[in-house]
């Protein structure tokens, strides 16, 4: 800044420019303190320096600060698209478009080869056809008949210099032509007489085929060609934005109405409309206030928008952008009904739990893969939607693995799951009595597995053969550690939950499966028609890692099998059609939620043999156990047996003793029954049993054996022989 003279008054104009410098002015950091005291004298009092800017405090603070320039930052935010398509990128797909354009290409040739004496046949017809046209076309061309009305129009008016002229040019135009033809006639018979001399015989004839053939294809009508089609290629229109943005006009949102209306700040496309698999793919990025759930909700209108059919329409969420960005894939084809690639485990191949396995197919015919093993799964859904199917299908992946230990539970009682009787441990069909008792006799014994494995398991990482305190593939392949995968698979799950005397210790056996089986080997799967706080314990919906939710009816439905807030934030399997049958929303672990198809055609006989495959392998290993070599399971007598929890209780809790401590009353019963009170390892064990009777625990006051006193969880005995009274009366009036 230069200094002005003591007595010097500024102009007009330099007094704005020094206002103008007084508003904002931008100081280098190290000259800061030095040209702050300077810029505020000259500025005067009523400026002040904010952050290093002079401002003015008769004007706003500057709130959007200044663009830097292009270059001056190393710092670069971008999105980089992958060099190869994604048809070239994936190995399965690469393979199903080079299948497609082998079939093609094989067809087409047969079918034209078939119909090659009917394509001579009909050259030879329309030879005569096509060499009248062809002399009438050159003799046109010779005389300039092109012309000749345009000479006729000058004649009929009269109009001799313009007559004379066109006339003059005509004659001009026939004798060059007339000699071009002469010149090329006479070439061509000295190359017709050379040819007969010099060409091959058969070169020769190639030559008069070709001739031939080409005025018989001249002579064609253009209704009625040489040749027919071997392929009627189905025409899909192209997606473009002028259609997508007429769809999203007819959802009836505001914010799309005043956006794409006058004066509205319209649809933006971030990306041009591409292929994307077999269908398009257009990026969206929808009005201020306007999110990809507003559009899902509202499917079935976007597709007659669109007019295509629904199960090709499929709007979703780009969790990657921000919240408005809107990924709207259009298909080729209906997603139902459109040809699902071959599975590549239908043929009994080995797999490995450890590995991912192909589940099903997303809407552009890509396998999505699903990883079996330290998971969990739900599968929610309305009736006959294909719930049953898609666990079916989960259990052929394990049996296929032939270290697997299988549980399989048909609840229903349909035997939907009886094609792998003969490869599972444990099976059980319906829900009466003697199938109850088994699978909870059944389940108490996996819960003691998974208290011995978690005890090896921690041996073992001391060792250092478990570095990440879980089964790794190696400690599963080894037979004297028992640390197989266990899976277990039930089907309507909600008739455990819901049983009127083991409900709860099904609930509480599951529960603990599902949050420390993973880790252990353990692997249970649970599906059910009713995805409620009873049918799926919230225990248990909060705690699975892999959920599969097919349609729905509402939003606790949604969010109970796919998680809190998924329908908030899209994830809606609500908006699946009564036809989508066996497509619903995939969560995986650790993985956004995307739309998948289970194995197509995977019925009962398809499956059978599956099974059969999966037991061949199971037999060559040596790994057949329980029903499937027909042993009967062990029914624990403690559930076959009357129940008598409470007056054993009672037997070893004297009369004096208030309150007592569950862990003691444990130690007690064992000592008494250790048949029957062998599994009741921790206060919660008794506190589940005794829910099951309507009896509560509370934290109880009590004395340790170092005489230090302690609040626990334990019981009071007036409770308890209140509840056995009143059965007795019960039962005596009964």
């Amino acid at each position: 800044m230069t200094e002005q003279p003591q007595n010097h008054k500024p102009t007009g104009s330099e007094h704005q420019a020094e206002e103008e410098q007084a508003r904002v002015l931008r100081f280098p950091s190290e000259r800061l303190n030095h040209d702050q005291a300077q810029v505020e004298a000259e500025a005067g009092a009523e400026s002040q320096v904010i952050d290093g800017e002079l401002v003015d405090d008769d004007q706003d603070q500057q709130v959007d600060q200044p663009q830097t320039e292009a270059g001056s930052s190393l710092v670069r935010r971008e999105k980089r698209e992958p060099v190869l398509p994604a048809w070239a990128s994936s190995v399965e797909e690469f393979r199903e478009t080079a299948r497609w354009a082998v079939s093609y290409a094989g067809h087409t040739l047969a079918f034209h080869a078939v119909r090659c004496p009917v394509y001579l046949a009909r050259i030879l017809i329309r030879v005569p056809q096509g060499t009248l046209r062809l002399l009438r076309g050159f003799l046109r061309w010779v005389t300039d008949a092109e012309g000749q009305p345009v000479r006729h129009a000058a004649a009929d008016r009269a109009d001799a210099a313009e007559y004379l002229r066109l006339s003059g040019q005509r004659d001009s135009r026939v004798r060059g032509r007339v000699y071009a033809t002469v010149g090329l006639g006479a070439a061509a018979l000295a190359a017709f007489f050379l040819g007969r001399e010099l060409l091959p015989e058969l070169v020769q004839y190639a030559i008069v085929a070709g001739a031939v053939g080409a005025v018989g294809w001249l002579g064609a009508p253009a209704d009625q060609p040489i040749a027919s089609r071997a392929v009627e290629a189905t025409k899909v229109p192209k997606l473009t934005s002028n259609a997508v943005e007429i769809a999203l006009a007819s959802l009836g949102i505001s914010g799309i109405n005043q956006a794409i209306g006058k004066g509205g700040e319209g649809i933006g496309f971030p990306k041009p409309i591409s292929r994307d698999g077999k269908g398009w793919r257009a990026d969206i990025d929808l009005p201020h206030g306007v999110t990809p759930g507003d559009i899902m909700d509202r499917r079935e209108k976007l597709a007659s928008g669109l007019r295509r059919p629904l199960g090709c329409v499929w709007p979703e969420a780009d969790n990657g952008e921000h919240a408005g960005r809107l990924v709207l894939w259009v298909g080729d084809q209906d997603m139902r009904k459109a040809k699902q690639p071959a599975w590549a485990l239908r043929k009994g191949v080995r797999v490995d739990l450890f590995q991912p396995q192909p589940f099903g197919t997303d809407q552009r015919g890509r396998w999505v893969d699903l990883r079996l093993m330290f998971t969990s799964v739900a599968i929610g859904a309305i009736p006959r939607m294909g719930k049953t199917f898609a666990l079916r299908e989960l259990l052929l992946i394990a049996a296929l693995d032939p270290r697997a230990e299988l549980h399989t539970y048909d609840l229903k009682g349909t035997g939907d799951l009886d094609p792998l009787e003969k490869v599972t441990h444990a099976h059980g069909v319906g829900d009466d009595d003697e199938e109850i008792k088994k699978a909870i006799a059944d389940l108490r014994k996996l819960r003691d597995e998974l208290r011995r494995r978690a005890k090896l398991i921690r041996d073992l990482a001391k060792q250092g053969l478990a570095p990440e305190n879980k089964v790794t593939p190696e400690l599963a392949g080894k037979k004297s550690l028992g640390l197989h995968p266990i899976v277990i698979g039930v089907d309507e799950c909600q008739v455990w939950f819901e049983h009127p005397d083991h409900g709860e210790e099904f609930e509480a056996i599951c529960t603990d499966l599902v949050k420390r089986g993973p880790a252990l080997g353990i692997i249970i799967m649970l599906a059910t028609q009713r995805p409620d706080a009873k049918s799926l314990p919230t225990g248990i919906s909060a705690n699975v890692s892999t959920r599969f939710c097919l349609k729905v009816q509402g939003q606790t439905e949604n969010d109970m099998v796919l998680g809190t807030s998924k329908y908030k934030q899209g994830v809606r399997a609500t908006t699946f059609a009564w036809a989508d049958k066996g497509i619903g929303y995939l969560v995986g672990e650790g993985s956004d939620a995307q739309i998948v198809r289970t194995v197509a055609g995977l019925d009962g006989p398809a499956s059978e043999k599956v099974a059969a495959y999966a037991r061949t392998l199971r037999e060559q290993a040596g790994t057949l156990t329980g029903h499937a070599i027909g042993e009967a399971p062990e029914v624990d007598e403690s559930v076959s047996k009357k129940d008598t929890l409470l007056e054993d209780i009672l037997s070893v809790v004297g009369e004096t003793e208030k309150k007592v401590w569950n862990e003691r009353v444990i130690a007690r019963l064992y000592e008494l029954r250790p048949e029957v009170y062998g599994t009741y390892r921790e206060s919660a064990d008794l506190t589940a049993a005794l829910k099951r009777h309507g009896i509560r625990t509370a934290q109880v006051w009590g004395t340790t054996d170092d005489n230090k006193g302690a609040s626990r969880i334990g019981i009071t005995r007036a409770d308890i022989a209140q509840e056995v009274a009143e059965r007795n009366r019960r039962e005596g009036s009964g």
